[in-house]
């Protein structure tokens, strides 16, 4: 597997995808905006159907309207914050819509089937540049305001009062997730972006007991979905970004299965303690 130049890269994209998809998605499930990559993968396809039509990149349109899309929702969330889902809905509904009406003037119907569910084996260098230097940016985002990223989760308010500069830190974390979303989309899929933002993170919720638990397991359930998923999908001849996804809700539905069984067995011990005493 590993001779081949094509999975080489494909390996380089999983596996910093499969780290900065799930650690920006820490942030995002927090703020209760769980559905905003959905929103974003979707209206991507209108970016994606855009620049098809028009001849141009496409990953330039999908990071446009990505960024378009993610700014309305942050708007309207620092404006009207009990609304910030309804924003969400509403660029979700206007991707879908768009989308649909623009693939059919795309001349090549492959072409914008290869973002609904991602083609990261055709990753050419550019492309591989381009998630390289995203993801970086990402992660350094991540790490320098880390601190204030977690104050603005739980409490803006307090987050403003300890000196967080609410507005810089909203609006390059609404750029870096867009941009992040519109990478992802051309190599795991628009369909699977969310899905790999919000599962990753559910897992380590059930796992971790602190925000910084939270970061690292979701990096690492990412990172070894991404990695698996690959590998299974160049021996078996699955679809990549399918496969990446099921992998990742199949270890949810583990652990939910084991966390579940531990509380029964705790429950039994119990009665069976009460009994001899």
């Amino acid at each position: 597997m590993l001779e081949y130049a094509f999975m080489q890269r494909s390996l380089v994209v999983g596996a910093l995808l499969g780290v900065v998809v799930p650690l920006l998605g820490v942030t995002v499930v927090h703020r209760r905006l769980s559905m905003v990559g959905d929103a974003l993968s979707h209206a991507s396809l209108a970016g994606v159907a855009t620049g098809l039509v028009a001849g141009v990149s496409p990953v330039m349109g999908a990071a446009a309207t990505c960024l378009a899309g993610a700014l309305a929702v942050e708007a309207v969330r620092a404006r009207f914050r009990e609304q910030a889902e309804l924003a969400v809905a509403v660029v979700l509904a206007a991707g879908i819509g768009a989308a649909g009406v623009l693939s059919g003037f795309v001349p090549n119907a492959a072409s914008f089937g290869s973002f609904l569910f991602g083609s990261i084996l055709t990753v050419t260098d550019q492309e591989l540049a381009l998630v390289v230097a995203v993801c970086a940016t990402a992660l350094a985002l991540c790490v320098i305001a880390r601190r204030s990223l977690l104050l603005t989760c739980y409490d803006e308010t307090q987050a403003r009062v300890a000196g967080v500069r609410l507005p810089l830190v909203n609006g390059l974390f609404t750029v870096v997730l867009a941009l992040t979303v519109a990478v992802a989309s051309r190599t795991v899929g628009s369909l699977m972006v969310s899905s790999m933002m919000v599962v990753p993170v559910a897992c380590a919720l059930q796992l971790a007991r602190s925000w910084r638990q939270t970061c690292v397991l979701s990096c690492a359930v990412g990172l070894a979905a991404s990695l698996a998923g690959l590998a299974l999908s160049f021996y078996l001849g699955l679809k990549p970004g399918g496969t990446i996804v099921v992998l990742v809700v199949a270890l949810l539905v583990l652990i939910l299965a084991a966390r579940k069984s531990a509380r029964l067995a705790r429950s039994l011990a119990g009665v069976a303690r009460a009994r001899r005493n």
